[in-house]
């Protein structure tokens, strides 16, 4: 049964803190936050064999529930935010796909809103600034050059919600677009790109932080032109988006992303559409129409992968019980460093006393059994 945890303590679990695992750890939370002490009369709930780590952080997501951040009402954008939220995702960053500049600005203007009430953290534009060669699930038709004015008109339509553009660097007005998006402490990430390697380390010169969906809707890596993967994998300032599904990325693909760039450079994402957490059939992905069979979306004419269907619980599952990631990794991939990249590290990503208490709660097996943010039971774990 869902309801507000005014003083709480969980007690008897494996608690993963910035410094390393705690056994039979307790997290004390008080009203919306963890607490440092453990305030008199506190409700003890026993975890005794189960995991407690920090809420999730998805830093690229268009949607889920049978909901579109894309396109969708304001309660259907709720709905999807709710449904990512029982899958262990207390901060979402809603992800937008290629439109007209107009409809783009518009929905800005919506998901900015969800922002300034704390239902988003924040505004992903991916595409329209993006190439051609690897569009993937974007509209071509509605593809453009990254002209810095264009940007700058969508960074105003957030109203200062925007935190993340994706854009293809190479192309005439990248590289100035990643300065005005650096300049106002926006992320610039490149993907959708048929950069050459050394247009990537130009544009990472230049500012740009993120790899988007490292792999995915790129030029893969090669002996005598090695490409964007390498530039992004080999530079320190460089975080690299990893969706682990089973579908994006091998998984040879996933540990040698973790092995060259290091945890502490990798976010795990869902890049998901409406599908997540819903189901398989016909869907739309801004103008494209979509099939979802067996859990992989792919666009009706062109057969290109559109997005995802996961969700970050089984995106953490799978990191620990199929590719063999340490549990502590897998947290700072999935909560911490995304934190850190949206700015909000100060009160969500880690389990520390004065942060929002974010946390999900994992058995023995790793799969998820209970939900917290802000203190608020999103799902209760039923223990006993």
């Amino acid at each position: 049964m869902a309801g507000r945890a005014d003083s709480t303590v969980l007690a008897g679990a494996r608690v993963v803190l910035p410094t390393g695992t705690v056994e039979d750890g307790r997290v004390v939370v008080e009203g919306t936050r963890i607490a440092g002490s453990t305030p008199e009369g506190a409700r003890t709930v026993d975890l005794s064999g189960h995991w407690v780590v920090p809420g999730f952080v998805d830093m690229h997501n268009h949607g889920g529930g049978g909901a579109s951040f894309t396109s969708g009402t304001v309660d259907e954008v709720l709905t999807g935010i709710r449904t990512h939220r029982e899958h262990g995702t207390t901060t979402l960053v809603a992800s937008t796909v290629t439109g007209e500049m107009d409809f783009l600005a518009h929905r800005a203007g919506v998901l900015s809103e969800l922002v300034e009430q704390g239902d988003l953290a924040g505004i992903h534009f991916e595409g329209p600034f993006i190439s051609p060669c690897r569009k993937g699930a974007h509209s071509e038709d509605l593809l453009r050059h990254p002209d810095p004015a264009e940007v700058r008109k969508l960074m105003d339509a957030a109203r200062g919600t925007a935190k993340m553009f994706t854009l293809a660097t190479e192309l005439p007005g990248g590289i100035e677009s990643v300065r005005l998006l650096a300049e106002h402490g926006v992320i610039a990430a490149i993907g959708h790109t048929d950069a050459t390697y050394e247009q990537t380390v130009e544009a990472i010169g230049a500012g740009a932080t993120v790899a988007t969906h490292l792999f995915n809707a790129m030029p893969p890596l090669a002996h005598r032109e090695p490409g964007p993967i390498a530039a992004l994998l080999e530079d320190e300032r460089v975080t690299v988006e990893l969706i682990n599904d089973g579908t994006h990325l091998h998984p040879a693909a996933l540990e040698l992303a973790y092995h060259h760039a290091g945890a502490h450079r990798v976010a795990l994402i869902t890049d998901a559409m409406d599908a997540a957490g819903f189901g398989d059939g016909r869907y739309q992905l801004g103008p494209l129409a979509v099939e979802v069979k067996d859990g992989v979306a792919r666009l009706v004419e062109g057969d290109s992968i559109a997005g995802s269907t996961l969700t970050l619980d089984t995106a953490f599952h799978r990191a620990v019980t199929v590719d063999g990631i340490p549990v502590e990794d897998v947290v700072q991939s999935i909560s911490a460093n995304p934190a850190r990249l949206l700015g909000v590290y100060d009160k969500v990503g880690s389990l520390e006393p004065g942060k929002d208490a974010d946390l999900v709660v994992l058995d023995a097996d790793f799969t998820l059994r209970g939900v917290m943010r802000k203190g608020e039971w999103i799902k209760e774990p039923r223990i006993g």
